[in-house]
């Protein structure tokens, strides 16, 4: 069965997929050979060799650090734990909050705090991947000719504006142009790099993982001080399920494993066999393995390819984003759907121009592609280090594991990544320190806002007062009966809601038909209709009043219109009349006040998020012209 939300995808659709994913999905692993290989033959001052036993170590070390975290770990085990299909770290953690269903309430909460944790160092990563990316293609134009250094950065500028601009039509339509693209990428990757092992084959003996052990056990703190560069070439494997919702998990396979495993492979076995023929070439060996005559073809191809690495980033924002709006740590923000037929393929335009302003401040600041190195790493190592945590509570408690199969996996993955992240902490104070700060920003934003809203929602509460003694007192009341059905939204049936309160209080009618609907989500993507709607009729089926629990998934539409009509073919809901519903929204106004709960800098921010949500009428999908708000201020 496919999940909630997708078709099956068979012959030329499931080719599409493939292809789709291949150009979203890989491109920002598929742009590492840019700069990873660079990276770790310059990290202080060159204090790994171009020798023999250095180079073989360390693509012993590259190849072994992508076939355990990203094939074994990620595209084998982590693809196992879809949430109803959708991939990402909040959905991940929601996965493990329900194993933890029976435990207590600090485990789960400890559970979501790293979901939000692991998601502020997604948006870390999603800053730095498209700003190093691009930087490392263009910078390609100065190993071509050193006079054109000075249209680096304007031309990174450019390219970064279309690429967000581009954002609005979708991964659908992007991942159709980009697809085909990233095809040529990573032909021209293994080409490269087979030409080079042709011609020195004995550099194969680099795959041994003998040689990482030697490296390390010779070398311990130079192979450690390389770790932190090598991680570098497993930079994109996050993204790599946070973006399994927009193409599922099959394509998202067979593409790494028939095509971007061994393009990778080929093309860092090339660059080392280049460094150990002329050690000189260390300072760019991607380039310098291309070529002559077909470098500046390859830096227009290398700028296509980083542009679609900095997509794969862009729309796993957009994923984790909505998921964290629908848990409560996100206010409600605009989402656009951009395709019909993948339901995780969407647009959040503030994400987008967020990251964008975000990206294009530290292209400036950084100015070049080996200063951000300095800056990657933490934030990815750290999210890793996450997800196999949540993963390894999904695989005890939903999936029933042994508890020594859980602790060899921990303890295989948890020492690569461990050693990772440790080595990038090394490298903080050199530019570390950009990653951590705004995912410092982000998950401070995340903790805040879910804070928040739990207290503004008790003090509504109080505010509201009981439903049943309301409608008592309404059932006393002598006020006419007006035709057509309003509609409430309302998040429970337990308190009255104050936009209920506000027409009987003002306009001192009441209509025939009185709906009142509550939104909850749950810790899954999709719930189907048939399960999602529970109708009562609050105990008098003669009051024209009626209650309507929906239950969505965290990645279904909130959709109170559809909800109204589904209701209405209930016979709780007999009589109900869809061409005359008038929506009541209650637009509550916060007042900051001295009431402990918050800090007084937290309420600000919180006050601040709140003014800037998109409205309560527009993320429920109601029609402006059928919707009536009511304010009404709570102190906070």
């Amino acid at each position: 069965m496919s999940p909630p939300g997708r078709l099956p995808a068979r012959g030329a659709a499931g080719f599409a997929l493939l292809l789709g994913a291949l150009g979203v999905v890989y491109g920002d692993i598929g742009t590492s050979p840019l700069y990873s290989m660079q990276t770790v033959f310059s990290i202080d001052g060159g204090v790994v060799r171009p020798n023999a036993h250095d180079v073989f170590g360390v693509i012993s070390l590259v190849f072994w650090s992508i076939t355990l975290v990203v094939s074994v770990k990620y595209v084998i085990f982590i693809l196992r734990a879809d949430n109803d299909g959708e991939g990402g770290v909040m959905a991940l953690a929601a996965l493990a909050r329900r194993a933890l269903s029976g435990a207590s309430g600090r485990c789960c909460a400890a559970v979501m705090t790293l979901g939000v944790l692991g998601a502020a160092l997604f948006y870390g990563d999603s800053v730095i991947t498209p700003a190093i990316s691009v930087l490392s293609a263009v910078e390609g134009l100065e190993v071509t000719s050193p006079e054109w250094a000075v249209f680096v950065l304007p031309a990174a500028a450019v390219i970064l504006t279309l690429l967000f601009a581009g954002q609005r039509w979708g991964t659908d339509r992007v991942g159709a142009v980009f697809g085909p693209v990233m095809l040529v990428w990573f032909a021209c990757l293994g080409l490269a790099g087979a030409a080079e092992v042709l011609r020195r084959p004995g550099i194969v003996a680099g795959l041994s993982p003998t040689y990482a052990v030697l490296f390390a056990v010779d070398h311990p703190f130079i192979a450690f001080v390389a770790m932190g560069a090598v991680v570098l070439a497993i930079t994109g494997a996050e993204a790599l399920y946070a973006d399994m919702g927009h193409f599922g998990r099959a394509p998202i396979r067979r593409a790494w494993f028939a095509i971007v495993f061994p393009a990778l492979t080929l093309n860092y076995l090339g660059q080392g066999a280049l460094i150990l023929t002329s050690p000189a070439n260390r300072a760019n060996p991607f380039f310098l393995l291309i070529p002559h005559w077909a470098r500046l073809p390859m830096v227009v191809l290398a700028t296509a390819a980083t542009v679609i690495a900095s997509q794969a980033v862009i729309s796993g924002a957009f994923s984790v984003s909505r998921e964290a709006m629908r848990l409560g740590f996100l206010p409600h923000l605009r989402i656009r759907q951009t395709s019909r037929r993948e339901y995780g393929q969407i647009y959040a335009p503030a994400v987008n121009w967020g990251l964008f302003a975000a990206v294009l401040l530290v292209v400036f600041a950084f100015r070049s592609s080996a200063r951000l190195a300095t800056a990657y790493g933490v934030a990815v190592t750290g999210t890793f280090l996450i997800t196999t945590t949540l993963f390894l509570v999904v695989a005890r408690g939903l999936w029933g594991w042994a508890a020594w199969r859980v602790v060899l996996l921990g303890f295989v993955f948890g020492t690569i990544e461990l050693t990772f992240f440790t080595a990038n902490l090394t490298k903080v104070t050199h530019g570390g320190w950009l990653t951590l700060l705004i995912a410092a920003i982000v998950f401070t934003i995340m903790v805040t806002w879910q804070r928040g809203r739990e207290l503004v929602t008790a003090r509504r509460v109080e505010r509201e007062g009981p439903l049943p003694d309301f409608i008592d007192k309404l059932h006393a009341m002598d006020i006419p009966w007006v035709p057509g059905t309003a509609v409430f939204p309302h998040p429970n049936k337990e308190t009255t809601p104050l936009a209920l309160r506000a027409n009987v209080a003002h306009n001192h009618v009441r209509h025939n038909k009185i709906v009142i609907i509550s939104g909850r989500t749950a810790n899954v993507p999709h719930v189907p209709w048939e399960e999602r709607l529970t109708i009562d009729n609050l105990g008098n089926p003669d009051d024209g009043i009626i209650h309507v629990d929906a239950v969505f998934g965290f990645q279904d539409p909130t959709d109170f219109p559809e909800v109204l009509r589904r209701a209405a073919a209930h016979p709780v809901a007999e009589g109900l009349t869809l061409d005359e519903v008038s929506y009541f929204v209650s637009k509550i106004t916060l007042r900051r006040t001295d009431r402990p709960g918050l800090a007084a800098w937290r309420k600000r921010l919180f006050i601040v998020l709140a003014h800037n949500a998109a409205s309560q009428a527009e993320f429920l999908h109601l029609p402006d012209e059928r919707t009536i708000i009511l304010s009404a201020e709570v102190p906070v």
